[in-house]
């Protein structure tokens, strides 16, 4: 007689089959040309994928996977409200959080390119008067900001802003310091953020989905999130770009974005050069052995390899990307559960292979 699993069984069962096929990622296939594997790694990922959302009670997730600097394979899994149950397609919107820092940053290290800014220029030689009154304003440039070694705390909140240590003396996330940033970037273009990066960065890349603030559009295609249990929460609906963590976007989208940090262009056009790359992506500052902070990204040692991530957390909305400029992969993650990171580590590991320190990183809120 057959077995019959029960649902709580056949969960467990299909998440350690999941992770039995970790060793064959996508990567040591693609280098073997292994397309029939290939393709029994993605039917994997698209009958077990469901299964880990269903277990960790998450109800759509957007997914793409660039291999040799390309488009490779996206996906859409579940559904967009837990209610409606309209299903997450490659259209679906997902708040990107804090997936917006490094699209703000490569946008930065154009202007550097173009002698608008200096990496290492006190910020307040582009504004008309301080930020805030402490002297040690004059010390936080742009390479600071971007690493966060600003000394701003990551949010001020209700309370007045201050320097919480000597710049550049050490690593803490902050939010606070993209937004000082943010408000000299407008100064010097003269433009919203939003349209600025819109005309130099998002246009170009043909990212047409994504922006930092909300369209009308996105009401038919966006995904509501949804807290630890599972009840749906609407999207915020920005009318001011942040940033920080206002960009609302797809996975394909993103993903054309990471393709562009594999690539390289002139000052002339949308692409950083070869050099900017480099610089953005060289050890600002050391977190612990297998971590780095460059500008803007999270940079990570594995195996030999280097790659640069990210995180983002907006509650309801959770989302990880991660590259490698010289593997030339990477994959994009967005999800619309307040548990959504639970399950990114083992998606990364089917996909691209290893067992990654960046999960290991203390302000990720599993």
């Amino acid at each position: 007689m057959p077995k019959v699993f029960s649902r709580r069984q056949f969960l467990n069962h299909s998440r350690k089959a999941f992770v039995s096929l970790s060793a064959f990622s996508l990567v040591s296939l693609y280098r073997n040309r292994s397309v029939f594997c290939a393709d029994k790694i993605i039917a994997h990922l698209e009958a077990q994928v469901p299964a880990l959302m269903e277990a960790e009670l998450i109800p759509g997730l957007g997914l793409a996977i660039i291999q040799n600097g390309e488009l490779f394979w996206t996906r859409g899994f579940g559904v967009r409200n837990r209610y409606t149950k309209k299903p997450v397609g490659d259209n679906t919107i997902f708040a990107a959080a804090s997936l917006n820092k490094p699209l703000f940053a490569y946008a930065v290290l154009k202007l550097v390119e173009q002698g608008k800014l200096d990496l290492d220029a006190p910020l307040s030689k582009y504004t008309a008067k301080p930020y805030i009154s402490d002297a040690r304003i004059q010390l936080i440039n742009i390479r600071k900001v971007l690493s966060h070694t600003s000394g701003f705390p990551n949010w001020s909140g209700n309370n007045p802003l201050s320097i919480k240590f000597p710049p550049g003396t050490k690593f803490s996330y902050s939010g606070e310091g993209y937004l000082y940033l943010q408000k000299v970037v407008q100064d010097i273009t003269q433009q919203p953020i939003d349209e600025y990066l819109r005309q130099q960065i998002l246009a170009p890349l043909e990212m047409n989905s994504s922006s930092l603030v909300w369209r009308t559009a996105y009401q038919s295609i966006a995904s509501d999130g949804h807290d630890r249990k599972g009840k749906p929460i609407p999207m915020s609906q920005p009318k001011r770009g942040s940033a920080a963590g206002s960009l609302r976007t797809t996975a394909t989208d993103y993903a054309k974005f990471l393709i562009a940090m594999m690539g390289s262009g002139k000052v002339d056009s949308p692409i950083l050069t070869q050099d900017s790359l480099e610089e953005m992506l060289r050890s600002q500052i050391k977190i612990n052995q297998f971590l780095d902070w460059g500008l803007g990204w999270g940079l990570e040692r594995l195996e030999g390899n280097k790659f640069f991530w990210h995180w983002g957390d907006l509650g309801t909305f959770k989302s990880f990307t991660i590259a490698s400029r010289e593997l030339k992969t990477g994959i994009v993650i967005f999800t619309n559960s307040q548990n959504g990171l639970k399950i990114c580590p083992k998606i990364v590991s089917q996909a691209i292979g290893g067992k990654h320190p960046a999960f290991n990183f203390s302000m990720i809120d599993y």
